[in-house]
Order: C-alpha cells, then structure tokens, then sequence
C-alpha cells in the first residue's frame, strides 16, 4: 500500500483576511504543519495545490467581470500567479511537499487533478507512476476544492480519507452537504488522530 496527502489550496488568498479567506483557514494551515510534523513519513508522496489564476483575463468566465460574483460558477479575482494571494499561507510548512501542483491557469478549476507540476506532470500520471492506492484528503475549501479533489480521487480508484479536523469551508451547512455526499460516494471521514493509526 503506498500512501498520498493531498494538500488542497491552503493560500493567502483562502485564509482570513484573503480575497476569498474561509473562516478557519490559517487554522487549518498550521494544524497541517503539526500533522506533517509527525506523520510525514506515513505518505510516500505529498502533493500541495494551489489555485494559480492568469493575470489580465476572466480565465474562462472564473473571474466575475462583467457582473457581481454568483459565488457558484463566477468569483472575485483571487490567486493570481506571482501575487502574495497564490502564496501558500505562512504557517503551511511545505518542506516535505513532493509535487507542487498548479491549477486553473486560465481556467476554472476546482480539483488538484485539473493542474500540473510546473513541468506538466499530472496528478493521475505520477499516482499512478508511484503506485499509489490510498488518499488523504486535507485544505480549503471543504465545499469546492477538497470536495472535488476527494470526488475524482475516487472516480480514479483510490481510496479517499478526508481528514476532518484539517479542513475549513465557504459555509457550514455546504461543507456538512461536501462531507456527506463524499461518506456517500465512498471517502472515509475521520480525525486527523484516528487516521494516524
């Protein structure tokens, strides 16, 4: 059994204080840190995602331009590449990140399966180069992108844990819906503490 660690979008940008910043973001940040402190070592491959928006352009109708953000299909620019809001958060240790993935360059996109590496790596190429049967999940946001990445982690045959004390949402009642629908769909949902063991 080889093991993985999604790191989902835990930017400037998703936190407190961000362009689209989530209540519980900078937590989640550092409860990663602590996380990865001791248990690193459990996964051989780390991914870490980010959100790396174009600058200058809507990237394919993402960017509410012409009208208010819908905060379902269209939002406010955020995550622009090279900016500090597609910075990871200060308190996310990424010393031991693997693959540093980019996504929606151009683009909407809400799964880390969407981006590449910075030499166009995909996500599915290197799980599978690697072997890789089982997931975790962990980011921001529980609603959007954790619940995409978790989705098509499944849709790829692996097995998909969503740790769910290391994870922050747009909305409580849309990440309680993201967590039971994932349950459904087959992903375990459990502590940080009880996935250790």
């Amino acid at each position: 059994m080889s093991k993985a660690l999604f790191i989902i979008d835990v930017q400037n940008d998703f936190t407190e204080g961000g362009a689209l910043g989530v209540e519980g973001g900078a937590a989640v940040a550092s409860g990663i840190t602590r996380y990865l402190v001791e248990h690193a070592a459990d996964y051989a491959t780390i991914f870490a995602s980010r959100d790396w928006h174009d600058d200058g352009n809507d990237n394919g109708g993402h960017f509410a331009t012409d009208a208010a953000p819908d905060f379902v299909d269209t939002w406010p620019a955020h995550c622009v590449a090279g900016t500090s809001g597609a910075d990871y958060h200060p308190d996310l240790d990424t010393a031991a990140v693997t693959f540093h993935i980019r996504k929606g360059q151009g683009k909407p996109a809400y799964s880390i399966f969407e981006g590449t590496t910075e030499v166009g790596e995909s996500v599915h190429q290197l799980l599978t180069e690697r072997g890789v049967t089982h997931v975790d999940v962990v980011g921001i946001a529980t609603d959007y992108c954790v619940r995409a990445s978790a989705l098509d982690a499944l849709e790829h045959g692996q097995h998909v844990r969503v740790l769910s004390d290391l994870v922050a949402g747009v909305a409580a009642e849309s990440s309680t819906a993201a967590l039971a629908e994932l349950g459904h769909a087959g992903a375990e949902i459990v502590a940080s503490g009880a996935a250790a063991r």
